[in-house]
C-alpha cells in the first residue's frame, strides 16, 4: 500500500511539473521581442542601413496579439524589409498578414516562401524532429493562397525573389539580390540564381527560407556578402544552460550551434576569406499552431544595422 501511494505521489508530481513546464512554453512562445545586431558589410563612407528581417509568422485570423505586435515594428522605420516566409498558418491568413505588416508594406521590401505558406499545417509529433530527416514532407495536404500572399506583397512594391536575382536601390545604396523558393521543399532553382554576385552593387544579399547547406554553400561562393534566413525557430525548444541555450534540432542541415543568430558561411571562415558571407538565421516569430510552444527561444523579429567597414 505504502509503494502505490509513493507511485501515485511521484505520478502526480510528475504531472504538475509536466503542466508547469506546458503553461511556461505557451507563454514564451507569445513573449514577442526584437534583436538587434551591427553588421560591418557597406563600403567605407556610406550611410548605415536599418534592415527588419521577419520570417516565421504563422499566421491564423485569431492571433491579435501577434497581429497588434507586428504592427507596432512600423515605429522601427527600417530602410528596408526582408521576409524569408512562412507567412501563413491558416487559408484565411493572406488579408491577416497584409493588414499585421501595414504601413511596413510602404518600406523597400523582399520575400520568398517557405514550405507553410504552400500547405495547410496539421498536427506533428514534435519528437519525429528530433529523429534523422527522412525526406518525406507533407504535401499531401490541401494548398494555401500563397499566390494571393504573392500578390499581395509584389502589388505594395516589394521584390519576390523566389528563385531570382534582382536588384534595389536603397537610399544611396545599390543592393544585389539573390533568392530561392523554399529548399525544405527542394523547390530551390540554384542554377537559375547561380553565378557571380553582382560586383558592381554596393551590397550583396541572399535570401532564403530554410538555411539548407546546399545553398549556403552556393551563395557563399557566389561572393554575397551575407546570406539571410529562417525556418529553423532557433530549435524552438533549447536546452537552458550556463552559457546560454542550446538548439536540439534545425528542421535541416544547418548544425544545432548556428540555429540562430548571427555567424559565417563557413562556420569556420573569417572575415575577408574568400567564399565567405555573414550568416543571420533568425529563430522567427511562430510556430505550427497546434504546437504554439517555445523554451528558452523566445519569438523573435531581427534589426540588422548595416554599417559601413572601418
Amino acid at each position: 500500500m505504502g509503494l502505490a501511494r509513493a507511485l501515485l505521489r511521484t505520478a502526480g508530481l510528475g504531472g504538475v511539473f509536466g503542466a508547469a513546464v506546458t503553461s511556461y512554453a505557451a507563454w514564451e512562445a507569445r513573449q514577442y521581442t526584437l534583436r538587434t545586431y551591427d553588421v560591418r558589410l557597406l563600403p567605407a563612407g556610406m550611410r548605415p542601413l536599418r534592415v527588419l528581417h521577419l520570417t516565421d509568422i504563422h499566421m491564423t485570423p485569431g492571433q491579435t496579439r501577434k497581429q497588434q505586435w507586428l504592427r507596432s515594428l512600423a515605429a522601427l522605420e527600417p530602410d528596408l524589409v526582408i521576409d524569408t516566409g512562412d507567412n501563413l498558418a491558416h487559408r484565411d491568413a493572406v488579408p491577416v498578414v497584409l493588414d499585421s505588416l501595414g504601413d511596413l508594406l510602404h518600406v523597400p521590401g523582399v520575400f520568398v516562401h517557405g514550405s507553410n505558406d504552400y500547405f495547410e499545417p496539421g498536427m506533428r509529433n514534435p519528437f519525429a524532429y528530433l529523429r534523422p530527416d527522412t525526406g518525406k514532407r507533407h504535401t499531401d495536404v490541401p494548398q494555401l493562397p500563397w499566390g494571393e500572399l504573392s500578390a499581395g506583397l509584389a502589388g505594395a512594391g516589394w521584390l519576390d525573389l523566389t528563385n531570382r536575382r534582382s536588384r534595389l536601390t536603397v537610399g544611396e545604396t545599390t543592393i544585389a539580390f539573390a533568392g530561392v523558393d523554399d529548399p525544405h521543399l527542394g523547390y530551390d532553382d540554384l542554377a537559375a540564381v547561380g553565378g557571380p554576385a553582382d560586383s558592381s552593387a554596393d551590397l550583396r544579399l541572399a535570401v532564403a527560407h530554410a538555411p539548407y547547406l546546399r545553398v549556403l554553400d552556393r551563395f557563399a561562393a557566389d561572393g554575397y556578402d551575407a546570406i539571410v534566413a529562417g525556418h529553423t525557430h532557433g530549435g524552438q525548444v533549447r536546452l537552458p544552460g550556463l552559457s546560454g541555450s542550446r538548439a536540439l534540432t534545425t528542421n535541416c542541415d544547418i548544425e544545432p550551434a548556428r540555429a540562430r543568430g548571427l555567424h559565417r558561411h563557413p562556420a569556420d571562415s573569417q572575415p575577408g576569406d574568400d567564399g565567405s558571407s555573414v550568416l543571420h538565421v533568425s529563430a522567427g516569430i511562430g510556430t505550427n499552431p497546434y504546437t504554439r510552444v517555445r523554451i528558452a527561444c523566445r519569438p523573435e523579429a531581427v534589426v540588422l544595422n548595416l554599417l559601413p567597414v572601418s
